[in-house]
Parts: structure tokens; sequence; C-alpha cells
């Protein structure tokens, strides 16, 4: 189904979350100082969530933890010709350590230590695929 501003085909749920999957880099959105706010951050689904490490001093941490927030992800081809984007909102809560373990295989880097997980059930979830309009 082409979505109502015709940019692209709109996806279902379960189209949006396996999209999610291939990825590992995405954005969150969330408050700090009242004012909106983004962080790039390394990601791994887990079950219907979104899970990546923050560092506990940081603005990201403080204005996520516990909030509504949301995130943003997707892949295009160099000529922006094709590509997708999701994008979902939900409440970031600390994790536990099943999500840590998947975040730590997806990025191994010695920078986790000390950092927090937070975890972002989906609440709702959308999410186009674009192709070229000359095709």
């Amino acid at each position: 189904m082409v979505d109502d501003v015709g940019f692209g085909l709109l996806l279902d749920r379960a189209q949006c979350l396996a999209l999610l999957r291939t990825a590992s880099l995405g954005r969150v959105i969330f408050t700090h100082r009242a004012m909106p706010a983004v962080r790039p951050v390394r990601f791994t689904v887990v079950d219907d969530a979104v899970v990546f490490a923050v560092p506990t001093g940081s603005p990201l941490y403080a204005g996520a933890r516990d909030a509504v927030v949301a995130f943003e992800a997707d892949d295009f081809a160099a000529d922006f010709g094709a590509g997708w984007y999701v994008s979902l909102l939900g409440r970031a809560t600390e994790s536990g350590g099943t999500d840590g373990d998947a975040i730590a295989c997806l990025c191994p880097c010695p920078s986790l230590a000390g950092r927090r997980f937070l975890r972002i059930p989906v609440e709702a979830i959308t999410g186009h695929r674009i192709s070229c309009h000359a095709e």
C-alpha cells in the first residue's frame, strides 16, 4: 500500500521489525533540557524491542530512561534511489542481562564496560520502502 503522501510503500509491523533486524545503527530521539535531541546508537532487536548501550552519565541516559522516546533506522542506496526507513515510539526502560548480552555480541568493544542498556518496546511502528521514481 502506498502511503497518504505518495512517499513509498507503507510497511506493516512484521516487515518493519524484519528490516530493523538487518540494521545496526539507528537514532534515538528524546528530550534534553526541554528540547528535542537526537543521538546515534548501535542497537539490536530483541523480541519486539530495540536495545542499545548508553553511558550512565550521558544526556541520552538521563533523557531517555523511563521516558517515551522515538527511534529511527534506515538504509538507502548511495544515490538515494531506493531504500527503507522505520520509525517507532515506546517507553525506554533499563534492561536486564540477556539484552546486554545481545548488544555485546553486536559490539564487543571494551567501551561497553560501565554502560547500561536501555530497551524500547515497540508501542507504535511505521515504515516505508522507497524505490526510484524512474522504475
